[in-house]
């Protein structure tokens, strides 16, 4: 829960100083003290993917943004591709955690729009938990839910979830889960 709201706070705060979203932002290199070395997005304001048509991977660049601003602790530097130890931040459990603009969570007919995901590894108990604390305890509704981002899984009969009610999986906790913050 601190490592979301962190994140989220990080995000709302590059935000309000630099007018732009972290990873998006047109004049990083101007602007970001000790930046000079960073990449620049394009400032469309989503933070999405070289294969959703960006010129480069902003949600790789958003750590790097983030960590140079101050807003976040580590030291992140851009590179195209798959998230790497230096470019993303991982989870308790070892897992990538990834801020995008996409529609990689549990809803029927999702839509693109900025989270923040846990990264999978997740016990489906521990999301079970966060989920009842920070939201509506649903994976599959309010501002916290399920992600398949990372590898995590829930093939029939439900292994993070229960499919037909959305309810967690804790009382036989299954350990490759993952969540997503929704803004």
């Amino acid at each position: 829960i601190s490592t979301q709201d962190g994140v989220k706070a990080a995000y709302f705060g590059f935000l309000d100083r630099y007018r732009a979203l972290p990873g998006d932002y047109s004049a990083a290199i101007a602007n970001i003290p000790g930046c000079s070395a960073c990449t620049n997005g394009n400032n469309n304001g989503q933070i999405r993917t070289i294969a959703a048509g960006d010129v480069v991977d902003e949600h790789n660049n958003v750590w790097e943004h983030l960590s140079k601003a101050g807003f976040i602790t580590g030291s992140y530097v851009y590179s195209a591709g798959a998230a790497t130890a230096g470019n993303t931040p991982t989870n308790p459990y070892g897992a990538f955690t990834q801020l995008i603009f996409d529609s990689v969570y549990q809803d029927v007919g999702a839509t693109n729009r900025h989270n923040l995901k846990t990264g999978n590894n997740v016990p489906s108990d521990i999301l079970a938990e966060v989920d009842r604390k920070i939201d509506d305890g649903l994976c599959n509704a309010g501002q916290f839910r399920f992600s398949t981002f990372g590898g995590a899984v829930n093939t029939a009969p439900g292994i993070c979830f229960v499919i037909a009610t959305g309810i967690w999986q804790s009382a036989t906790p299954q350990a490759n889960c993952g969540g997503v913050t929704l803004f």
